[in-house]
């Protein structure tokens, strides 16, 4: 009984002088003075200053450790004592255990501002000594390792039944969510299950593994203070998981100001992109008219002031983040910064081509255009490119820079509608009169189920040739559907067209001599007066 209440005491005064170690052991030791500093068990005992002789402090620290290696079993089962000695003209204290002596410390070892006398001092280091002896001690207790050991069983045994409950309960809350996911419940909007799938089970498994970890690294720290060997162990998690979260707790909250004016940024942001998109609603509806904004614009503007925006965002906002000084936020700005210089030469001249195109309208999404060897409908007018959709309905993607820098042929921005003009040529000899072929031509175009009959015809006269007239037919197609492919558009027309031409000018005897002319006539190639309004031409009535 007076050994467990001598125990008590002995552990009540440790944990007072602790507090207390300005006497010997610093705070936070240079490398010098952790060479001065006895430590057992990593522990600080005490910072020796005085030098006898030859001998400095350093060596003195070095003999002390090999004193501590020689002491035997039945040695750390004697309590230490505390001697008054008089050495090398000095007073001093003279530790010992079993007749051993430890460690001696004099009046020049201790500092001048601890306030301490040499038998204070001295009776602190004993309390530290005696409660690494005791551990030490325990190291030699078999009942004592046997009982520390079955503790460590059990808080396995604890720790393994936690981790399989814990993945029981995980089980039953993913079963519950994928029922109600089938039958169509829960807070998560179903619409956002095909991005976020089961996030409550995952979130859920996620809080499992935390506590898991938080549960193993607790039972690590209990059962490495049980043991004489790992009790050390045990005390630097401790100190270790205390001094990460303090660190986290001080980041966090150093970083609070910081983090509310990036929060009011984004917040002014947030609105003034919100009232923008109200104006350029309007603007886009026609309610409201801002001179060189129109309603085709209005989205290319409202990405633009987005984007320009959102960067001011940011450049106000970077300094406030926290870390925004730090080495790797540094490498982070020169990395990106150098892939924008890099990149964005191309990238830029095809951003600013896709402006030009924009701003200009020259093309829209649904006009008919011909680039080049290209022609088909537009269907996106974007930053960097602009697609078409071809006769062939094949999806063409011409970067912006080659749209701007070629010929664009316009053919339906004229009609708001969707229809387009078409033209065709044909080549005929100069023994077909011209009216008989110009009735011809409107004939075939009149019969033509894709051609709009509001409008009327044209046939022009392009070139006399050395053997033959070239003609052109232009018609003015129906307007078809937004989503209308290429070939129902352009190459459909275009076809029927052509067989109906052909189909006329055989109803008549008419030959198409293009694209190239063979054989000359015998004889001069003439139209009779008489023939100049043969069917289906008619002659201009008189009067």
């Amino acid at each position: 009984m007076n050994r467990a209440i001598s125990r008590v005491v002995l552990w009540f005064f440790v944990l007072m002088a602790y507090p207390l170690q300005a006497a010997e052991p610093r705070q936070a030791p240079s490398a010098q003075e952790r060479a001065r500093t006895v430590y057992v068990f990593h522990q600080p005992i005490v910072m020796l200053q005085a030098k006898f002789g030859l001998t400095t402090p350093e060596e003195r620290v070095l003999r002390i450790r090999n004193t501590l290696r020689s002491f035997s079993r039945e040695d750390v089962a004697k309590p230490l004592i505390i001697a008054p000695v008089t050495r090398y003209n000095q007073q001093g204290r003279l530790i010992v255990m079993n007749g051993k002596p430890v460690m001696l410390l004099v009046e020049a070892d201790l500092d001048e501002g601890d306030d301490l006398t040499l038998d204070q001092a001295a009776q602190r280091v004993l309390i530290r000594l005696e409660a690494q002896r005791t551990a030490l001690r325990d190291q030699y207790d078999r009942r004592s390792l046997a009982l520390s050991a079955l503790k460590t069983a059990i808080g396995v045994v604890a720790l393994l039944a936690f981790w399989f409950l814990q993945y029981r309960s995980w089980r039953w809350v993913r079963r519950v969510y994928r029922r109600k996911i089938i039958d169509n419940k829960g807070l998560i909007p179903q619409t956002w299950r095909r991005f976020l799938g089961e996030v409550e089970s995952r979130l859920y498994a996620l809080l499992m593994l935390l506590l898991g970890i938080t549960a193993t690294y607790v039972l690590l720290r209990w059962a490495f203070s049980l043991f004489p060997w790992t009790r050390v162990w045990g005390e630097s998690l401790g100190d270790w998981s205390i001094r990460i979260v303090s660190q986290i707790a001080y980041s966090i909250i150093s970083a609070l100001p910081g983090l509310l004016v990036v929060l009011i940024i984004f917040v002014m942001t947030f609105v003034i992109l919100k009232i923008l998109k109200v104006v350029l609603n309007q603007v886009a509806a026609g309610r409201l008219y801002i001179p060189g904004l129109h309603p085709e614009t209005v989205g290319a503007t409202r990405k633009l002031i987005a984007v320009i925006v959102w960067l001011f965002a940011l450049s106000a906002a970077y300094p406030f983040l926290p870390g925004a000084n730090s080495l790797a936020f540094k490498g982070i700005s020169v990395f990106f910064g150098l892939m924008l210089t890099l990149g964005s030469a191309g990238v830029m001249n095809h951003a600013m081509s896709g402006l030009v195109l924009i701003y200009s309208r020259a093309l829209r999404k649904g006009d008919v255009i011909r680039i080049a060897e290209n022609e088909g409908r537009v269907t996106e007018v974007g930053m960097l490119a602009t697609k078409i959709v071809t006769r062939e309905n094949y999806v063409i993607t011409l970067p912006n820079a080659v749209v701007v820098s070629g010929k664009i042929t316009n053919l339906s921005v004229e009609h708001p509608d969707g229809s387009v003009n078409l033209t065709f040529n044909v080549t005929i000899g100069y023994d077909a009169p011209w009216r008989q072929v110009h009735s011809m031509l409107e004939l075939a175009a009149r019969r033509a189920k894709c051609v709009d009959q509001s409008v009327l015809p044209r046939v022009r006269q392009l070139a006399l040739m050395d053997w033959y007239t070239s003609y052109e037919l232009q018609v003015r197609l129906l307007p078809l559907a937004p989503n209308s492919q290429g070939d129902g558009m352009l190459a459909g027309a275009r076809t029927e067209i052509h067989g109906l031409i052909q189909d006329v000018f055989n109803e008549f005897n008419v030959q198409i001599m293009s694209p190239n002319f063979v054989l000359q006539p015998d004889e001069p190639v003439m139209v009779p007066k008489e023939k100049w309004f043969t069917a289906p031409a008619q002659p201009p009535s008189e009067g």
